[in-house]
């Protein structure tokens, strides 16, 4: 018990006679400790399993009430029972979503929770957006422009769902995205179908879409699949994937061909294209809409992030300027509108990746070194 307990907080108050018990873990913790303040003694648990039986006994040993504080399933609070505990969980909280400070202090001390703070100014909106340089702004851009319903997947391009780009439809699950599309496309009908891509990042792709492109091409379908390869997992930090060439641990290994894998699984039809030559990314999207079978685009630029990229200088909006606002589609944080409908680019966020100098139709967009 000695040394599970290095791994929690086990605060006992001593000098206010405190008999009221909380046993939570993780962020539950700082909502308990925000609503309750010292007026309870608390088990902050650092490891949910296993939990030390004779740890939670000794904590709740002369507390007249004890609250187990945890979202979702009641991990801990049968833990407790299970040792002959009782404690007081799901009967006061609830199963579902984030808890909240108010909720806590509601539950144990029925207390309403104070005012807000309240000013009349402004508040900036922040959605969340894809980076500066990202490879997928130029893909989600394309199929935008064509009005296509796109069946998204698990992964940061998953922004492409939030305007401006909005162009993601649909993201269910990791994977989910060439299935879902799969589903779609046999429902909806061959005509539909010329109106569906799926998007999938490479890692992602490893990870649970080869079984779904293999049913497509076993059951003969059409759809089209776009692999967004950034060449490294973005998502999740950066990780190496079986696409990269190298192990979890940055070691070399052998290297899974996407082009071969597809080609190893049955799709005849396969092309490597680059997002930001936008001209030439959309005439293959088009393209391979239109096929009556199924058809891979590998839509391939690393990932900005990557110390491996190496974007230099940065772009300027010159006097050629019409104010169409076309560049505003693509959704950069280093683009802007001013007060007065100028277009100004931000050098403090601008990469240089020069996406923006591609789609502006009056050439009113410099790259600058």
């Amino acid at each position: 018990m000695t040394k599970y307990a290095e791994n929690c907080i086990f605060n006992k108050i001593e000098d206010n006679n405190s008999k009221i018990g909380v046993i939570t873990a993780g962020i539950s913790y700082e909502y308990a400790k925000e609503a309750l303040g010292n007026r309870v003694n608390y088990l902050k648990l650092g490891m949910v399993y296993p939990i030390s039986a004779d740890l939670l006994k000794k904590f709740a040993e002369g507390l007249d009430r004890v609250y187990v504080i945890e979202e979702l399933d009641p991990v801990i609070e049968e833990t407790c029972l299970a040792a002959g505990i009782p404690v007081i969980g799901k009967s006061a909280f609830t199963l579902l979503g984030e808890y909240t400070p108010a909720m806590i202090a509601k539950a144990v001390f029925d207390e309403e929770a104070p005012a807000g703070v309240s000013t009349d100014k402004q508040i900036p909106m922040r959605p969340p957006v894809l980076c500066p340089g990202c490879p997928h702004r130029g893909t989600f851009y394309v199929l935008k422009k064509l009005g296509l319903t796109v069946s998204g997947d698990i992964g940061c391009y998953t922004l492409g769902a939030v305007a401006p780009l909005a162009s993601v439809d649909t993201t269910i699950c990791m994977g989910a995205s060439i299935s879902a599309a799969h589903g779609m496309a046999a429902v909806r009908g061959g005509e539909f179908n010329k109106k569906l891509v799926s998007v999938i990042g490479d890692s992602t792709f490893m990870h649970s879409g080869i079984t779904g492109l293999s049913d497509i091409v076993y059951t003969k379908g059409a759809n089209t699949v776009i692999i967004l390869d950034n060449s490294i997992t973005g998502m999740t930090g950066h990780q190496d994937n079986p696409t990269t060439g190298k192990t979890i641990r940055g070691e070399a290994t052998r290297q899974v061909d996407l082009i071969k894998l597809c080609q190893g699984l049955g799709v005849e039809h396969i092309r490597v294209a680059d997002p930001f030559d936008v001209k030439a990314f959309e005439a293959a999207v088009k393209e391979e809409v239109e096929r009556d079978d199924v058809s891979v685009i590998i839509a391939q630029r690393p990932c900005a992030l990557l110390k491996s990229v190496k974007y230099t200088g940065h772009c300027e909006v010159s006097d050629k300027c019409k104010k169409c606002k076309v560049c505003m589609k693509l959704g950069c944080p280093a683009i802007s509108v001013d007060q007065n409908g100028n277009v100004k680019i931000d050098r403090t966020q601008c990469n240089g990746c020069g996406l923006c100098v591609g789609v502006c139709p009056f050439h009113a967009i410099e790259k600058k070194d």
